[in-house]
């Protein structure tokens, strides 16, 4: 499956935000790459901090581009605010899903569980990491993959995190897409009304 396989610390650093996870480049280097990183620079054009903005969501959710440009027509012939949809079909797909559950510490993490059949919708696998969910689908550890180390650290390290769209079962490893999430309570730090500028024009 496509996806972006380049250095993630110049990514972070690039937006100045952990897009990957913690990252320790981060935290010693708090400017952009490149020679003039720590230098002036010059103020960006509407259309670079449009493009930038794209750019960012489409690391953090793990997109490449014809998939995400899918997802926002998908997102702009929905009803609602083109946004808000966006956001909330990004946080819909089963690899996302896995990662706010706490069942892989990232969404690479989270991807690759699906990608090797780890994880179960509704009692049958789903291999397939854009799997977008419905509303009262659930996603599971599968039986066989409930000690794999992996998964239980995971679950360990991240069992706090709570998300209200959600709803998770400890003992049987298993959750549920129990709402479409609003905006406000999507973390992100994206601004989606420059995505859907950008696209726009």
């Amino acid at each position: 499956m496509a996806r972006y396989t380049g250095p993630k610390s110049k990514i972070s650093r690039r937006f100045n935000e952990e897009i990957f996870g913690p990252s320790k480049a981060l935290k010693k280097k708090s400017y952009p790459p490149g020679m003039h990183g720590r230098g002036r620079r010059k103020k960006q054009s509407e259309y670079a901090v449009q493009l930038a903005e794209k750019q960012k969501a489409k690391y953090i959710y793990g997109i490449l581009e014809k998939q995400f440009a899918n997802i926002f027509a998908k997102a702009h012939r929905k009803s609602g605010v083109t946004g808000e949809n966006l956001l909330a079909m990004l946080e819909s797909r089963l690899d996302n899903t896995v990662y706010r559950l706490g069942i892989a510490p990232t969404r690479r993490a989270a991807r690759q569980l699906v990608l090797h059949k780890h994880v179960l919708v509704n009692g049958e696998i789903v291999n397939i990491p854009s799997f977008s969910l419905k509303i009262g689908d659930v996603v599971a550890v599968r039986e066989k993959s409930k000690t794999l180390e992996a998964i239980t650290t995971s679950l360990t390290t991240r069992n706090a995190r709570q998300f209200s769209w959600l709803e998770w079962d400890a003992s049987e490893m298993a959750g549920k897409y129990i709402a479409t999430p609003e905006r406000e309570q999507i973390p992100e730090k994206i601004q989606e009304q420059l995505i859907v500028e950008l696209y726009s024009k």
